[in-house]
């Protein structure tokens, strides 16, 4: 008979942490898939959304030393 919900958490808890950690960086990995599919699918239209409108002028991009250079000097470096 397989071990509940319950019994389960009580022999992860008798792990050493760092293994607690692994197995829970597992579980949370294991529910992420059908997640990350839709973000990644989120994540291409919107760099489909970015590149057209570069590509049709509506956005001018910024080089990035100039991006690093603004944002070096609004801290202070």
């Amino acid at each position: 008979m397989p071990l509940t919900v319950d019994q389960l958490a009580v022999e992860a808890m008798q792990l050493p942490p760092a293994s607690r950690a692994e197995l829970a960086e597992k579980l949370v990995e294991s529910l992420d898939f059908a997640e990350s599919d839709e973000i990644q699918k989120l994540w291409v239209q919107e760099a489909i959304r970015r590149r057209d409108e570069v590509r049709s002028g509506k956005v001018k991009p910024i080089p990035g030393e100039e991006v690093l250079a603004d944002v070096r000097r609004s801290v202070g470096r």
